[in-house]
């Protein structure tokens, strides 16, 4: 059963569904949770079932105290990631700071000459153009997309690649005005007004950063404050 569990929690992170695998260390009894559906030999009681969930979205494993005994709550999430559109300046550090935070970090940008190992090394790269990279890396609730080339021939197949994905984080560098005329193309393409709130832009918090390295930490600071929503919110209704 053990084996079992642990082996299916992985494939399911794998697969980009989270899971959380639940042992009582007192009888070595274990759940699966995955959803809103627990399997095992092992009946979680509801406050076991309550922490598995914050656990999940707090990304973090757990010991809870429970009147029987110790439970570890061990998260399996799907990996983070990072797709970042346009190999500019900005994209240097964010893709570095990103991977500390613990992203796996993709830059995306068809012009190869700006796309290359020498100015990001250690750091995947896609010389494809956005649509088609993104149709192969199919971002996923755990994926962060940023756009930065400023470009719409760029820029925009990138945007309608994520709207139509469920990425939790889509992010556009440029002006309120660059913002306002990317807006109206997307319509022209038929996204709404929901759409466009997903679409953080002008991309990042309002730190009054200005160097590439002050915007990309506004950025990340974004992307992680909307990574951890529910867990803020929970931490406020506590």
């Amino acid at each position: 059963m053990k084996l079992e569990l642990l082996k299916r929690a992985v494939e399911s992170a794998a697969a980009g569904r989270p899971a959380a695998l639940v042992t009582d260390l007192k009888s070595g009894r274990q759940a699966l949770c995955q959803g809103s559906d627990f399997e095992g030999n092992l009946t979680p009681g509801d406050a076991v079932i309550a922490a598995a969930r914050r656990a999940l979205v707090d990304d973090r494993s757990t010991l809870v105290e429970t009147p029987e005994g110790k439970v570890f709550i061990e998260v399996f999430n799907p990996s983070l990631r990072l797709m970042v559109i346009g190999a500019v300046h900005i994209a240097q550090p964010l893709a570095r700071m990103a991977a500390l935070a613990g992203y796996a970090v993709t830059v995306i940008d068809p012009r190869s000459a700006f796309a290359s190992g020498e100015r990001f090394p250690g750091v995947e790269l896609s010389t494809e153009w956005p649509d088609e990279a993104m149709a192969r890396l199919k971002p996923d609730r755990r994926t962060a997309v940023v756009t930065l080339t400023h470009d719409p021939k760029v820029d925009d197949p990138a945007l309608v690649a994520a709207l139509k994905s469920s990425a939790f984080y889509i992010g556009a560098l440029g002006s309120k005005k660059t913002h306002a005329a990317r807006l109206k193309r997307l319509a022209e393409d038929g996204f709404k007004e929901t759409d466009f709130a997903r679409i953080h832009g002008p991309v990042g918090l309002d730190i009054g950063a200005v160097s590439p390295a002050e915007i990309a930490v506004s950025i990340l600071a974004q992307i992680t404050a909307t990574l951890r929503a529910d867990r803020l919110k929970n931490r406020q209704a506590a």
